[in-house]
């Protein structure tokens, strides 16, 4: 069966405040880089999942995105579905 790699990019909402984010702009100042009015924290999970076509997979990646790797109150999440399918093993 292929295997398909894919990047799910999980960000918090525009909504949601970003402590994380926020200290790391401050940090970034009192590095002397300038210029970064905004700065969000996020996520990338690198997934490979063995599925019988693109389809399916794709329908597999956003069941798992959606209800287990990004909190849909408060984060969304983007798929990245790579290129093929490498062979499976």
């Amino acid at each position: 069966m292929p295997v398909y790699s894919a990047r799910v990019l999980v960000s918090l909402r525009p909504s949601v405040l970003d402590p994380a984010g926020e200290a790391t702009r401050a940090a970034a100042a009192r590095l002397g880089v300038t210029g970064v009015s905004r700065l969000r924290i996020g996520k990338a999970v690198e997934v490979e999942l063995e599925a019988p076509d693109a389809q399916a997979a794709r329908s597999q990646l956003e069941l798992l995105s959606d209800r287990l790797l990004a909190n849909p109150v408060i984060e969304n999440w983007t798929l990245e579905l790579k290129g093929d399918a490498a062979p499976g093993a």
